[in-house]
């Protein structure tokens, strides 16, 4: 580990009384201490203590490389808390930190829940769409919201989401004297702007969730006909086989309906479109799942705007599929990719069937109708048949 400059210190609402003497004696020999201004009164720190600065920046910390610094975080540091933000900028040898028990597992603690079976999310700075992929019935979140007010604004969002009889907990102070816990329902919340609340629990009741398997819904997609229809998006997706942490090049995105279940799955992708008013339903979209993180969306024509782009680890050409896009793709991808390509017109399954024969895969043709009205009686309704290639590079 060697003489690491920078101590980071989780603290619980004990104060010092809660730190270990090696935490102790790192404030003591700090020649400058960060954290909130609450964190700075929990322990004491007065003439070296510098609260942290608005917006919040990590470089003062930096600036003190090499002198004996300390930074005070909210129980364990690296959960929601500060200490990633800084380890990801320093070697390990520069730093060591001392945790204390999170504001998770002192919620769950209070709650008797089984913390391995709770999401657990902060939204100091996310939206509350971010609990969508995570909301069904009986489900256990644990909240991290930054006041009284942002409480309120969430029992509200719950509410008009069909969520209102979601059973609410608000725990302030938890682990100090002024500790409290007091259970509400999301639809009779009141908010206490003043409350400088900590966490709020969440067992939700109300509404259906969102299904974990492919093809969701069309209505729950903004577009303007540009989609990839339900039965053909659980096709497409099953071919491009999501995995966790991997990203999708999804060109000629559409709605960004196969962006947003694959980013459902734990993955990342960047959608790219051409035109600005389906690149703004993509965003909408992205944002009405809670995907902002996960979704990027750009704004250009393919294959010129593909080089710059961070390789995928798998590619969707649902729209504008040509030779040169494909060649401009194939050139670009590395070997392992995975490709999943449609097509509707004679001239794209054309291409597909030459690819095929070329590069081998799975190709096949998709013909879907739907029962409708005729005059007394009911039909079948077909819809354009679609021809999926699938391919690994």
């Amino acid at each position: 580990m060697g003489n690491p400059w920078l101590t980071i210190i989780g603290i619980g609402e004990d104060g010092l009384a809660g730190l270990s003497e090696a935490s102790r004696k790192a404030l003591g020999d700090a020649e400058m201490v960060f954290g909130g201004q609450r964190h700075l009164a929990l322990a004491g720190v007065t003439d070296h203590g510098r609260p942290w600065p608005v917006p919040f920046d990590t470089d003062c910390v930096l600036a003190c490389r090499g002198r004996p610094t300390a930074v005070l975080a909210s129980g364990d540091p690296f959960w929601y808390g500060v200490g990633t933000s800084l380890a990801q900028k320093l070697p390990a040898g520069e730093w060591i930190a001392h945790s204390a028990p999170s504001t998770f597992s002192l919620a769950a603690a209070r709650l008797g829940w089984r913390l391995e079976t709770v999401t657990c999310l902060g939204f100091h700075a996310a939206p509350f769409e971010c609990l969508v992929p995570h909301l069904a019935r009986e489900a256990r979140i644990i909240c991290l919201v930054r006041d009284g007010k942002a409480a309120g604004d969430l029992a509200e969002w719950l509410t008009a989401r069909g969520w209102g009889e979601s059973r609410l907990w608000t725990l302030t102070a938890l682990g100090g004297p002024r500790e409290s816990v007091t259970p509400h329902r999301a639809d009779s919340y009141t908010a206490d702007p003043g409350a400088g609340l900590v966490a709020i629990a969440l067992e939700a009741s109300g509404s259906d969730g969102l299904s974990r398997s492919s093809g969701l819904p069309d209505t729950l997609f903004v577009h303007e006909g540009q989609i990839t229809k339900r039965p053909m998006r659980a096709l497409a997706l099953s071919a491009l086989g999501p995995k966790p942490g991997e990203r999708l090049w999804d060109i000629g995105a559409g709605s960004g309906s196969i962006s947003v279940e694959w980013a459902l799955c734990g993955g990342t992708a960047i959608a790219v479109e051409a035109r600005a008013d389906r690149a703004a339903n993509i965003r909408s979209n992205t944002a009405a799942f809670g995907l902002t993180h996960r979704i990027r969306v750009v704004e250009g024509t393919a294959p010129d705007i593909l080089s710059g782009l961070e390789r995928p680890q798998a590619a969707f050409m649902g729209g504008g599929l040509d030779a040169a896009m494909f060649d401009a793709v194939w050139s670009l991808i590395g070997p392992g990719t995975r490709i999943v390509a449609h097509a509707v017109t004679l001239e794209t399954e054309a291409l597909l069937s030459d690819l095929h024969q070329r590069h081998g895969g799975e190709l096949m043709r998709v013909e879907i109708a739907h029962a409708g009205g005729l005059g007394r009686y009911r039909s079948w309704e077909a819809a354009r048949p679609v021809v999926q290639w699938s391919v690994v590079r």
